[in-house]
């Protein structure tokens, strides 16, 4: 992979900025890292018991041509027009009003100002095992270990920051925050989200068990706060104070999860507003009733959506990128779990904070439990109507998260 760049340009990298002062990215460099892949850590398919042999993909010549972008950002931690701060005119009492507004702007000023200045990457620390006691968690601890370790290396290798550019609220709008027992979790959907929330409202004493919590109540209930809702100081201090945690998985299974889950079934949001367009763009000749209710997506359709650079519909949390939406590179995570071991992991993520014993992370489907779940075997039936083109666009679309969470490149 070739990236080309302006000399004094920064890279906008899925949402995050690698400044060029701090990194390159060359060809070399990542082809490196693929052929070193799988030796910090078993990858996703091993984890499962599986040993299928890596196997390098040729990279096509224009590779990865929406992995990046190549347009400037405007830089969002710019100071307001507000009043430098004169002194108040004679006459004006101390505590009137205009002076309250006066203080309250120049404290915002100071505030962002302070706030850009920071290192953002906060690093990783250690995680405090104290209250983990017994032993059958050292297998898992060490996996652990190596997840962070191997993330953390490939970001200070291939990517830097010296100052945040995108939005910090936007960056940190899909942390999810527990204040009881200090946790920041970044929701990634497909990968355990909901029974996550679950968890995240029984450690908020919001219900007695994560067993009798409706899906509605978790997805629609606005019953758990978001890092985005607290101001500036209030997100730094909880950033460099709680325990963060993301959880992820393999992204072809993740993507034909999010596939199955919201066109192969009834959805009145997604067929309506996604479905339609898609049909409308993609489906040659198509009939009038597909057309009026967008039902029926097939999945050929679906990935020529998510592969157009000019889609008629915009991107979705569903199938978004993860590096896109918990920046891994931005936020260090201090705990990285996979949905491929997602039980272990969650309950020994549980044994650190120091939750109730009896808090076991829930295995039930959240929805459409008589469904399959999505394996590697449901993923190659929906791969194999797909050309060798397509599937190798996909896996360079998930490019970075393949890298960061050293999953296995897929057999395409």
């Amino acid at each position: 992979m070739l990236l080309k760049k302006d000399k004094k340009s920064d890279w906008e990298i899925d949402g995050g900025i690698w400044d060029d002062n701090l990194c390159e990215m060359t060809r070399e460099k990542i082809q490196e890292h693929i052929t070193n892949q799988g030796q910090s850590e078993p990858s996703a398919l091993k984890e499962n018991g599986n040993n299928p042999k890596s196997h390098m993909l040729k990279d096509p010549k224009d590779k990865l041509e929406n992995l990046l972008n190549s347009k400037r950002p405007t830089r969002v931690f710019t100071e307001t027009n507000h009043s430098q701060g004169e002194a108040p005119a004679l006459g004006r009492k101390p505590g009137s009003p205009t002076i309250q507004l006066i203080e309250k702007q120049q404290g915002t000023k100071i505030l962002f100002r302070k706030f850009s200045e920071t290192n953002w990457a906060v690093d990783i620390r250690p995680l405090n095992k104290s209250l983990v006691t017994d032993s059958k968690w050292k297998r898992i601890d060490a996996t652990q270990e190596k997840r962070r370790s191997f993330l953390q290396e490939f970001c200070k290798k291939y990517g830097g920051v010296s100052r945040p550019q995108s939005h910090v609220f936007h960056m940190v709008s899909r942390i999810y925050v527990e204040d009881k027992h200090k946790i920041l979790y970044c929701e990634v959907p497909k990968a355990g989200c909901s029974n996550w929330k679950r968890i995240l409202m029984v450690l908020n004493g919001l219900a007695p068990s994560a067993y009798n919590i409706s899906h509605d109540a978790v997805h629609y209930g606005k019953h758990l706060k978001k890092l985005d809702s607290f101001d500036l100081k209030g997100i730094y201090s909880r950033l460099n104070t709680y325990t963060k945690a993301v959880f992820v998985r393999d992204p072809m299974e993740r993507l034909v999860s999010a596939f199955r889950d919201k066109f192969e079934h009834p959805n009145s949001y997604y067929h309506p507003v996604f479905g339609k367009a898609i049909i409308k763009k993609y489906r040659p000749n198509a009939c009038e009733e597909a057309l009026n209710n967008g039902s029926g997506v097939k999945f050929k359709e679906f990935i020529h959506y998510l592969l157009d650079s000019h889609r008629p519909v915009g991107m979705d949390i569903h199938w978004e990128k993860v590096s896109k939406l918990c920046y891994p590179c931005l936020i260090h995570y201090d705990f990285v779990g996979k949905f491929e071991t997602l039980e272990e992991d969650a309950n020994y993520f549980l044994q650190l904070i120091g939750a109730p014993k009896e808090l076991k992370f829930p295995n039930f489907k959240d929805r459409h439990s008589s469904d399959k779940r999505t394996n590697a075997q449901v993923v190659g039936q929906y791969l194999k109507d797909l050309t060798r083109t397509e599937r190798q666009l996909i896996y360079d679309f998930y490019y970075l998260d393949y890298l960061m969470f050293n999953y296995t490149t897929p057999f395409l």
